[in-house]
């Protein structure tokens, strides 16, 4: 049964049984319709807390023993601080301490400061991870596997995971910036604010035990409260729980980059030139180098034209608080914080509100938030000749980015794809991508330094910008001109073996991941 697989709607070959769980192969956009009911966290009663509300217990190690956790259990954290995060590496030494093992961890994403983690990987504390794999984890994993098959998901797809039972979370800890002993916790008080904390609620909701842990501990009520404290089993203090300076990872920087300046002034255009841009239009960008200046000449834009937005979709930067200060926009949705300046205008303006991916990602809900959005613009490390894109492994098949959100926003009115067409030596523009992470019929537009080009199912668009000027090129020539200067992407050494699988927002799985052969070790 381990070793059975299927052929799915995007003609990969997908193991039927992942980590001895039975799993349906991508069906395509919209194939699979879920039946049943959700799942349901235990029954409690206050009868079993503290009378007088105070939560509190010693530390970590006593959060576990509590929770009466096993061998085999699934433990989450989050990403709230990013590569900043303190606390996931302190709930494995705890683990490791009490001598658990075989545990499942299932956070929200992994950055490269859970390095330790591959420590646990070894030693058989942790058997495998459920979420998208970067950094020196993803490399680890990448080459060497684990016990367990990875599974990487989006973020509404984690959310969807949880609440509809395909994956019970024993106990999570939430890192809390401010909180009280009762559990209400926040993430933008306190010295060490992370901003929104919607990556934790599902947890919060479904799991058997949450645990609040915060550096900041405030007289009740903790206001605003993201998390209730009625959710809540055990609040612990700790010395700190995350660094907001390194909640800036890779870079909010404007893109100083001519090619990708150019990129970001092309995608604008386009979406000006398309009729995206229009009063009362709405949108969702990053917050890569090359994203920012994409942002920035939107605002230009919407300025020159008068144009004012009615919300973005954000994770938040320093331009996103801009705008809204400036009256472009009406609201801004916040999922994460990128930068100190998004934190601060989540906390002080009324009209930034924090979202969670239940609010903005659930595909498993009655109707999709991202199919409101008018336009999002996405990086990607390859796009191949069906408009099909990976953003989990470089061309090499190595786990070196996460799924994040990019999976849901491709349910936006305009997707558009903002990539240099060459990367590293070698293209981007491919004939098949390395893994499956995204469908074509999503992808409406690629917008590269040599031009345009637009998904043929998207007469409209087509329409839209003939004969204004705009480089639209067929994706063949784009590809074509890439590899004449660059030359042929090298094709990557991959073994049989399955380290990981990709799963699309429906919880069906998409694409596997092969292990990185030997040859591309010794490089």
């Amino acid at each position: 049964m381990a070793n059975e697989v299927a052929r799915n709607a995007v003609d990969r070959e997908v193991p039927t049984v992942v980590n001895g769980r039975p799993q349906i192969p991508y069906q395509g956009v919209g194939g699979h319709r879920p039946e049943g009911v959700q799942a349901a966290p235990p029954i409690r009663t206050a009868a079993d807390f503290p009378a007088d509300g105070d939560k509190r217990v010693a530390g970590l190690r006593e959060i576990f023993e509590r929770a009466g956790i096993r061998d085999g259990a699934w433990i989450s954290t989050h990403h709230h601080f990013r590569n900043g995060d303190l606390l996931a590496n302190q709930v494995f030494e705890a683990a490791a301490s009490l001598g658990l093992r075989d545990l499942v961890w299932m956070p929200s994403s992994v950055f490269p400061c859970h390095a330790p983690v591959i420590d646990h990987l070894r030693s058989g504390v942790v058997h495998h991870i459920e979420a998208g794999l970067n950094g020196p984890v993803g490399e680890h994993v990448s080459h060497h596997g684990m016990r367990g098959t990875g599974v990487l998901r989006s973020h509404g797809g984690r959310a969807q995971a949880i609440k509809d039972g395909e994956a019970h979370v024993d106990l999570c800890f939430v890192a809390a910036p401010a909180a009280d002993c009762f559990g209400n916790a926040n993430g933008v008080g306190g010295p060490n604010p992370c901003g929104p904390l919607g990556y934790s609620r599902a947890d919060a909701l479904y799991a058997d035990h949450t645990a609040v842990v915060t550096d900041h501990l405030v007289p009740f009520p903790c206001i605003p409260w993201e998390i209730e404290g009625k959710l809540v089993d055990w609040v612990v203090e700790i010395d700190r729980v995350g660094d907001p300076d390194k909640i800036v990872f890779g870079t909010t920087k404007i893109t100083e980059d001519p090619r990708r300046l150019q990129i970001a002034s092309l995608a604008a255009d386009f979406a000006r030139t398309a009729g995206i841009i229009r009063d009362g239009w709405s949108f969702q960008s990053g917050a890569s180098g090359i994203a920012l200046a994409i942002t920035k000449n939107l605002t230009e834009i919407m300025k020159e034209d008068g144009i004012r937005a009615r919300f973005l979709q954000a994770g938040s930067t320093f331009l996103v608080a801009e705008m809204l200060q400036e009256g472009l926009v009406d609201y801004v949705l916040d999922g994460q914080s990128f930068d100190l300046d998004g934190i601060r205008s989540l906390r002080d303006d009324p009209r930034h509100l924090a979202t969670s991916p239940f609010t903005s990602y659930d595909y498993h809900a009655k109707g999709d938030f991202m199919a409101l959005v008018d336009a999002v613009f996405l990086g990607a490390t390859e796009v191949d000749r069906h408009f099909r894109a990976n953003v989990a492994t470089h061309s090499d098949g190595r786990l070196l980015h996460g799924v994040g959100g990019w999976q849901n926003c491709l349910s936006a009115r305009n997707t558009i794809l903002i990539v240099p067409s060459a990367r590293r030596g070698g293209p981007i523009l491919v004939d098949d991508v390395t893994t499956v992470c995204g469908p074509g019929e999503l992808i409406d537009a690629v917008v590269t330094e040599r031009g345009i080009a637009i998904n043929p199912r998207r007469q409209d668009l087509i329409d839209a910008t003939r004969g204004s000027g705009l480089p639209v090129r067929a994706f063949e020539e784009i590809q074509a001109e890439a590899v004449a200067d660059v030359g042929p992407r090298m094709q990557p050494d991959l073994e049989d073996e399955t380290v990981a699988v990709v799963k699309w927002v429906d919880g069906t799985v998409i694409d596997a991941v092969r292990r990185v052969g030997s040859r591309d070790q010794q490089r």
